[in-house]
């Protein structure tokens, strides 16, 4: 995985495309936060949202990033499909008003927020005639970075006793994370997103982000929220995670991942001793950290 300067251009365009994906998922879904609408899927063919009703009660609507052929892809529930060809020098403005148009085609139009989110420009979306560049080697060393990582972040939720997300990343950025949640509420409770979506209960996140402009290389993180007393005084594992006292997270750089005589079991290695410390720092049961230890959850 290349250093972000490296490639930031793509970065940055497909950063930008995952947005209008999200924020279709924002702007179509029943606002139940409870079930993370607005959450991006990895799958095999790149990102995806999850099935949304269409605009005009037709059916419902799937919107992917097509990382192998390269599109953006619409797709209607009757069977019905449109592409946009994402390609070297196509500004994410005339892709984002294809998309759309796309999807006013199948199914009605639909409205979404241009504004970006989580990035450091401010052009909106749909006018967005900066971020042009599409390097499909790159793209495709960043699929393949991305699915190894989500494997990784699936393997820690597994057998995870408490309650955990899925592997996704909201439309602000294409950072995959999981969150677990220790049951236990926050006192007092409140109205924020995320703890909307936690049930008002304390979590850590872990996940992996392919560098941005705050820490330009890609790296697992690890943070908790809100962050109790004493959360960054841990003895992370494998050697070369630590704490990031500027982004107040624990970091294990990709580099020092792919270095690593087991890259996977070095990955997993450090989710594992974040769930232990989250559970002795933040309190939780025990219990739920038995996946540290091997154990899997009794099957009820």
């Amino acid at each position: 995985m290349p250093r972000y300067e490296a490639w930031q251009a793509t970065c940055d365009t497909l950063h930008a495309h995952t947005q209008v994906l999200g924020k279709l998922a924002a702007t179509l879904a029943p606002p139940e936060p409870q079930l993370q609408h607005a959450a991006l899927r990895l799958t095999p063919r790149g990102w995806e949202t999850q099935p949304l009703p269409a605009p005009d009660g037709s059916g419902a609507l799937v919107t992917a990033l097509d990382l192998h052929d390269h599109d953006v892809v619409v797709e209607h529930s009757d069977g019905r499909s449109r592409r946009v060809a994402l390609s070297p020098d196509r500004a994410v403005a005339e892709v984002t008003r294809e998309a759309l148009a796309a999807g006013g085609d199948l199914a009605g139009s639909v409205q979404i927020n241009p504004t970006p989110q989580e990035t450091p420009w401010t052009t909106a979306l749909d006018e967005d005639y900066e971020h042009v560049t599409y390097n499909r080697a790159q793209v495709a060393e960043y699929f393949a970075a991305a699915t190894q990582a989500a494997l990784v972040l699936g393997a820690l939720r597994s057998p995870y006793r408490g309650r955990a997300t899925p592997v996704n990343a909201w439309w602000g950025t294409f950072d995959l994370a999981i969150g677990l949640f220790s049951g236990r509420p926050v006192d007092p409770p409140s109205n924020d997103f995320i703890w909307r979506n936690a049930g008002t209960a304390q979590m850590i996140e872990i996940g992996w982000w392919p560098g941005d402009h705050r820490y330009p290389r890609a790296a697992f993180f690890a943070f908790a929220f809100p962050p109790p007393d004493g959360f960054e005084r841990a003895s992370v594992s494998p050697a070369g995670a630590r704490w990031d006292a500027e982004l107040g997270e624990f970091l294990f750089d990709w580099d020092d991942v792919c270095r690593s005589a087991d890259p996977r079991g070095a990955a997993i290695e450090f989710g594992l001793s974040m769930i232990r410390h989250a559970c002795v720092v933040c309190g939780w049961d025990p219990e739920l950290a038995a996946s540290a230890d091997g154990e899997r959850p009794p099957v009820t």
